[in-house]
């Protein structure tokens, strides 16, 4: 294949926007970021080959200094972004922050590189880039004047990104621009979220001249499709006619890179397109993935010509091919090549073809983890606050713990693998620190050691610090820091004070009087009021209801006499009942031998009758008739989402994808009305899959409220409840050992419902020996893709890259520490969107 420094070459152009570009009619390049590093802050300029807006680095680093490259290496073709680099001669790591992103998206990610000697060394340097905390490539400068680029695509899990350049001790890492591309989730479907691609070449096959190189704006995700012919070997045929792509296969190649085409010489029925491994010391023996872009060129339409052909790749062939007349299409492998340090794709004609193969363009991926996590989301928040307040210039970038080589100066963390890593311990001693103690601190739920010592530091010690009882701090040598408020007060203070104090408690005083008396008017008023009740015959936990109250009589007429039973749950039977305007209802009556008692049972009425929802299954009417106790709902006909997915019903296996999207969101949007909308908010406890029914149309309903638990304050975390209540493999770890219930634990036991519809299996599966459905998945991903976990039963009628979303929502939703997952609002937000690019592809 043509040489780095060819396919380079013509990429001596960068751009950046964050605005829609003028002058390109109806073209959109919002979300591109692009990046002159090196350029004086608050500077930009419009790149002439693209009219796309560049900005300085200044707002997207903390460090590094601004240099220009020698001025014997300036070339009269090279873009702008060449001239100048930021380099990075005081810190092991130095990062980049590029922000306002879409959590879960693909997008393009290119850095570029030209070293023009500007340290005047003459030694170009060789240095690791990151995304994240994961590795990307590591960028070794050969020649001075000849500028290296390197992309990587990738799933970013978060609203921000970080690009990070690692001093590896063979010189002072540098960059010259940075640019970031959002793309379509259906683009690269091998891209997912714990796999990204780094380009290996990409190239515009056939062109005979510069004016093959094709970007932004006929490529809208300003990919750079370089030019390559060897005329020795290969002859160009084109055409001026568009290329179109298939209906809704997303390709999305750009028809003036399809316009050209290569094929052999010489009679020849072969293409070879060779290339080299490129090992790193994290990929000694790199994955590749290599995409050939193909559409028939020549109308052969009425003629006896036919053109077939296979493609095979180091002893690997693919089934004969015929492509289309003007029609785009690919050929691809999806799982990566490894175990070669040279590759070759033979493109062969067949023995029934009479015209030799051709290929318009191809695309060569390296395949790179990207499922390292980083640190708790919450310390991250934290440390981050308390380094801007401090204005801490330590090595204090990048994530805070990974890769443990890099953990930033003074913190120690904890790995507890697969939970994300957590700051234990600060050392802030002699920094210089001054100003009050910051509460951000205490942010750190799991740090033990906090040494804060010989600052400046000023005001009162937080009590919150004081109460972690596992956390030793040490203060000394901060002369104007305070244990006590009253001791940090001046004495002007203390007289106004005193002062305060003086008006104060006479006003106190009356305020309290006044208080008594009235509170033993109300109480006298209410003794009245009860004595009323009682001389009425209502009793106490009596409920004065809007929903109708049926008699044990009516509701053996209304189910003729519990003849035909719906299901059982732990509360009783649930029959199947007709009112007397022949609304078709569901009766579910408590059993002798429930759990649930008249409590519970009151908590659901009295709930049910407040709360209302398209999403949360209706309450018609209760039955409290003597020892009977009966709820009447409206009808759900086809029964639970259990039973659908995995019980008697012979449709079990009917369930679509877009169903089960539909499912899950209108799940999540009951869920979330009730953490919410309501006042209080509620934690369900139940969320499962037979707690989730379905009308006729397969409208998700939420049921069962009859462990219920509200949150009274606003400013409640965590109720701790006397028991624990719910169903095994649904209940959250925190809940489960420390009855520790918040909202997040509903959102656990709704991962695990996500996880339920993805895969088909249930929460606890027997594989031989027990296990739940998180820890089955997780494995099997380790090992595999999403067609490995996805219920068979869908016969593969999905779009990997949403279901690849939809899982990456569960796992977060399933993630063992509660502030690591998401609330229902983001849950349904992310399963809108996922809903939202399925419906584009109709």
């Amino acid at each position: 294949m043509a040489p780095p420094q060819l396919l380079l070459l013509f990429l001596a152009t960068a751009t950046a926007i964050v605005l829609r570009v003028t002058g390109q009619g109806t073209l959109d390049s919002t979300g591109f970021i692009s990046i002159d590093c090196g350029l004086p802050e608050n500077s930009s300029y419009v790149d002439v080959a693209t009219n796309l807006l560049y900005v300085s680095d200044a707002g997207f680093t903390e460090t590094g200094i601004n240099r220009n490259i020698s001025a014997e290496y300036i070339q009269p073709n090279f873009a702008k972004r060449y001239l100048n680099v930021r380099s990075f001669p005081d810190a092991a790591r130095s990062c980049y922050t590029l922000g306002s992103l879409s959590p879960g998206s693909k997008y393009l990610l290119r850095a570029t590189f030209m070293y023009g000697n500007y340290d005047g060394l003459n030694k170009p340097p060789s240095f690791d880039l990151y995304l994240g905390v994961n590795f990307w490539t590591t960028v070794s400068i050969i020649i001075p004047d000849l500028s290296v680029l390197v992309e990587v695509i990738a799933v970013v899990p978060d609203d921000f990104v970080q690009i990070c350049l690692v001093n590896t001790g063979s010189g002072t890492p540098f960059i010259s621009g940075l640019d970031l591309r959002p793309l379509r989730s259906t683009l690269y479907e091998q891209v997912n979220a714990t796999q990204g691609l780094v380009l290996l070449h990409r190239n515009n096959l056939g062109p005979t001249d510069n004016s093959g190189l094709v970007r932004y704006p006929d490529d809208p995700y300003d990919r750079a499709w370089n030019p390559w012919l060897n005329m020795e070997v290969w002859s160009e045929i084109s055409t001026d006619k568009e290329v179109q792509g298939i209906p809704n296969v997303h390709l999305e190649v750009p028809s003036k890179v399809m316009q050209t085409a290569i094929t052999p010489r010489d009679g020849s029925m072969s293409i070879d397109l060779p290339w080299d491994a490129e090992p790193n010391h994290v990929y000694p023996m790199p994955g590749y993935i290599c995409i050939m872009y193909v559409a028939e060129l020549q109308n052969l339409v009425g003629s006896s010509s036919v053109r077939q052909f296979y493609v095979t790749i180091n002893g690997k062939s693919s089934l004969p091919y015929t492509p289309k007349y003007l029609v785009s299409d690919a050929l691809q492998n999806l799982q990566p090549h490894h175990g070669f340090m040279e590759y070759n794709a033979s493109i062969n004609a067949t023995a029934n073809s009479t015209l030799p193969p051709i290929i318009n363009a191809i695309e060569v991926f390296s395949v790179i983890s990207t499922a390292n996590v980083g640190t708790d989301a919450q310390d991250v928040s934290a440390i981050t606050a308390i380094k801007a307040k401090y204005q801490v210039k330590k090595n204090w970038m990048g994530d805070p713990c990974i890769p443990k080589t890099l953990v930033w100066d003074g913190l120690n963390c904890s790995y507890a693998i697969p939970d994300p890593s957590r700051i234990t311990a600060i050392n802030l001693s002699a920094s210089g620190l001054s100003g009050d103690i910051s509460l951000y601190f205490s942010k750190l739920a799991t740090i033990e050691y906090l040494d804060l010592s010989h600052n400046k530091l000023t005001g009162t010690i937080p009590d919150v610090l004081s109460q972690l009882s596992s956390l030793k701090v040490l203060y000394s040598a901060n002369p104007n820091l305070c244990s006590n408020g009253n001791i940090c007060q001046s004495t002007k203070k203390t007289r106004d004070s005193m002062l305060a104090v003086y008006i104060a408690v006479p006003i106190v005083v009356f305020l309290v009087a006044g208080t008594v008396v009235l509170f033993l008017f109300v109480v006298r008023r209410k003794k009245v009021k009860s004595n009323v009740k009682r001389q009425n015959g209502v009793g106490h936990n009596q409920m004065q209801l809007e929903n109708r109250q049926f008699t044990y009589r009516e509701l053996e007429v209304i189910t003729n006499s519990f003849q035909r039973v719906l299901g059982r749950g732990g509360f009783g039977y649930v029959y199947d009942g007709i009112l007397e305007d022949g609304t078709q209802v569901a009766v579910k009556l408590q059993s002798t031998s429930s759990s649930q008692g008249v409590r519970e049972f009151l908590t659901e009425v009295k709930t049910l009758t407040k709360i209302h929802h398209k999403n949360l299954v209706s309450l018609i009417g209760y039955c409290k008739d003597g020892n009977h106790l009966a709820l009447v709902y409206e009808h759900m006909s086809q029964g639970s989402l259990e039973q659908k997915l995995r019980g008697k019903d012979q449709n079990a296996g009917s369930l679509t994808w877009r169903q089960r999207l539909n499912i899950a969101l209108e799940s999540a949007q009951g869920l979330e009305y009730l953490h919410k909308a309501c006042s209080p908010p509620f934690v369900h406890r139940d969320i499962k899959t037979a707690n989730i029914l379905l009308t006729a149309n397969l409208e998700a309903k939420i049921a069962d409220f009859g462990l219920l638990k509200a949150f009274k304050r606003d400013d409640d975390t965590h109720v701790s409840t006397a028991r624990l209540v719910g169903t095994h493999g649904y209940v959250a770890p925190e809940y489960a050992t420390a009855l520790h219930l918040t909202e997040k634990s509903d959102v656990y036991s709704f991962g695990v419902v996500l996880l339920e519809l993805i895969t088909g299996q249930p929460p606890i599966l027997h594989d031989p020996q027990p296990i739940n459905v998180i820890q089955w998945t997780e494995q099997c991903l380790a090992q595999g893709e999403i067609k490995d976990v996805v219920d068979k039963r869908m016969r593969g009628d999905y779009n990997a890259n949403v279901a690849w979303k939809v899982m990456d929502v569960a796992l977060k939703c399933t993630a063992h520490e509660p502030t690591r997952r998401p609330t229902m609002t983001d849950v349904v937000a992310r399963l809108q969107e996922c809903l939202r690019i399925e419906e584009e592809q109709d």
